[in-house]
């Protein structure tokens, strides 16, 4: 039996390659390795240089690709929030818009209205106002303030009956209304000159 041991371990060691020794570890070395053991030209570390700082620029420019669209993506989701947002506070504005003329013509009976009738008519103005002012709707007073184009309309200019109205609202011939803070009808007023 010793003889059949000492027989294989004498053909594992045939068998077994020829060991390169670095400085640190054993590297096996075959027939293959030991022809090709060449340097590296110079030539072939510039292309390699070359080939790493090309592959470095692409991926810098798809870095740049990938931040912008990110952002892009980003720009895109928060106007789309920003645009649902306002829908939904103005999506009851056709409606709103359509009942002021009956808001309108419920301050007129008001006005002119006897006095037997006049308390139930003001008990539904003020049910009917305040539920359209729970939705956001809001009155403009123009009464006595400066002209302004972005909540007035002009019908027509009168003279100021003193100086300090010159410039000012007059009289307020219609009344003009908000809806979160979008005027949806401009007030139709008379301006002092």
């Amino acid at each position: 039996m010793s003889e059949e041991k000492i027989n294989k371990d004498q053909e594992l060691d045939q068998e077994q390659p020829e060991v390169a020794k670095t400085e640190d570890t054993e590297v096996p070395v075959t027939k293959g390795a030991k022809k090709s053991r060449k340097k590296t030209s110079p030539r072939k570390k510039n292309k390699d240089a070359e080939k790493l700082q090309e592959l470095g620029q692409k991926l810098d420019e798809m870095n740049d690709k990938y931040l912008r669209l990110f952002s892009e993506f980003d720009n895109f989701r928060k106007r789309t929030q920003k645009e649902r947002l306002e829908l939904f506070k103005t999506a009851s504005e056709d409606v709103i818009v359509a009942l002021l003329p009956v808001l309108d013509d419920f301050e007129r009976a008001l006005k002119s209205v006897d006095e037997n009738h006049k308390e139930g008519i003001e008990l539904i103005y003020n049910k009917f106002n305040n539920t359209l002012q729970q939705k956001g709707l809001q009155c403009m007073d123009s009464m006595g303030n400066e002209f302004d184009t972005d909540f007035h309309e002009a019908i027509t200019n009168i003279p100021a009956p003193s100086p300090d109205l010159k410039g000012k609202v007059v009289d307020v011939i219609e009344k003009g209304y908000k809806l979160n803070d979008k005027v949806i009808r401009f007030a139709k007023v008379v301006v002092g000159n």
